[in-house]
């Protein structure tokens, strides 16, 4: 099965770029811009990644993206997660990023848009790597916040294909954003959400039915609606799941627990992805093998997971075929 897992190409949907910044480059752009840092070494940050919940791996998320100040950092940044790609065998991945985690501090859009960017051009003429870029309005923020940032990513819309909702879920339901989501669909952007993590599956239904969003991210309490799982499964609507986030931010108390295969068996249309690897112990390669060692998928289930991801991406149908014919060669 590890073998099946490595040799597949796949697609990842659900990655926050400033989720994949290692201990190392933490360090290594902290001495460079001459920011402090709350830690002494490599080896008490990773301490530090022992959380209770969403808001406590939040509170040290934010701590570390204080050292991404330049244009060159989010190159960085995002050129080091393109790496983890090319080891673990994506070739198309769409990243979300935080604005507002940065230009509160002062760091301008135009140096995240532009580092992140510039990255992806690369990996692309490098690697063959395709990618997306979907900018995430942070939720404990308020609505008229984020009609500013939509406003500032209005000049880079040929960069960013769509918008996103993410940070802390509870007490931020979806119907918060109605009227920004509303207005990013006017401009052309694709809409998705974080719904039905640490929050109940009302906050799935307010996504779809308030949001009219494209993808829902995360999506696991819909499990606890029959009715919201046959919706789901009858209109194929895409779950973006994320194992080790789950298991690290104790929404299942261990992977044994976790019901992807259930929904899976369902019927629904689920992916898996890394969420904030550096963070939760593993990109997508070691999310497949957490998942396939502790509950009983099959090779069929990995086939299955992987071809969703890329049907569920933002790319042309064209490309679409194109990547899972890949899928198909690496199957013979």
């Amino acid at each position: 099965m590890i073998e099946l897992i490595k040799k597949l190409p796949k697609a990842e949907l659900h990655l926050h770029i400033e989720g994949s910044l290692e201990p190392e480059l933490m360090f290594r752009l902290a001495k460079k811009n001459q920011v402090e840092i709350p830690y002494t070494d490599i080896e008490d940050v990773r301490n530090a990644y022992n959380f209770t919940n969403l808001q406590t791996f939040l509170d040290i998320y934010y701590a570390g993206a204080n050292v991404l100040l330049t244009k060159d950092d989010f190159y960085d940044l995002t050129w080091e997660y393109i790496l983890k790609c090319v080891e673990d065998n994506v070739i198309h991945t769409e990243i979300f990023f935080d604005p507002q985690t940065h230009t509160e501090r002062g760091v301008s859009f135009e140096a995240v848009i532009t580092g992140i960017k510039e990255a992806l051009v690369d990996a692309k003429e490098k690697y063959g790597i395709t990618s997306c870029i979907i900018m995430c309005f942070l939720r404990h923020l308020s609505q008229e916040e984020a009609f500013e940032t939509l406003e500032q990513a209005l000049a880079f819309k040929n960069d960013i294909i769509g918008v996103g909702l993410d940070s802390s879920e509870l007490g931020n339901p979806p119907s918060k954003f109605k009227e920004v989501f509303k207005k990013a669909k006017e401009e052309g952007f694709k809409l998705v959400a974080h719904a039905g993590e640490e929050a109940d599956f009302s906050y799935i239904y307010e996504a779809l039915d308030l949001l009219e969003i494209n993808r829902i991210d995360h999506g696991v309490q819909s499990i606890k609606s029959p009715e919201l799982m046959q919706r789901l499964k009858d209109e194929q609507m895409p779950l973006t799941v994320c194992p080790n986030s789950n298991i690290e931010l104790k929404v299942f108390e261990n992977y044994k627990e976790h019901n992807i295969k259930a929904l899976l068996d369902y019927g629904l249309n689920i992916s898996v992805n890394s969420d904030d690897p550096a963070y939760f112990k593993g990109y997508m390669n070691q999310n497949f093998i957490n998942i396939c060692e502790n509950l009983p998928l099959t090779e069929d289930d990995v086939v299955t997971l992987v071809k969703n991801s890329f049907n569920s991406s933002f790319i042309s149908d064209e490309l679409k075929e194109s990547y899972l014919a890949k899928v198909d060669l690496a199957l013979k």
